[in-house]
């Protein structure tokens, strides 16, 4: 997911496309992050918890950077 956010980054995009391709990555290393390194899948309830926050913060992030453009 890193390199996809590198090749996004040299691939000429620009603006919010470019800021909403990085932070759909970013969604998707910090779901993985949480769910099988810190172990959130065996707690599926705070596992829901989690994802919905960053759910939260992500459309937010995604909003803003949408309206930056």
């Amino acid at each position: 997911m890193s390199a996809g956010s590198t090749l996004a980054a040299v691939s000429g995009l620009t603006g919010p496309v470019l800021a909403l391709t990085v932070l759909a990555l970013a969604w998707g290393k910090a779901q993985l992050i949480l769910n099988r390194y810190l172990g959130l899948a065996q707690a599926p309830a705070i596992a829901r918890g989690f994802a919905l926050a960053l759910a939260i913060f992500m459309a937010v992030l995604a909003t803003l950077a949408a309206a930056a453009g």
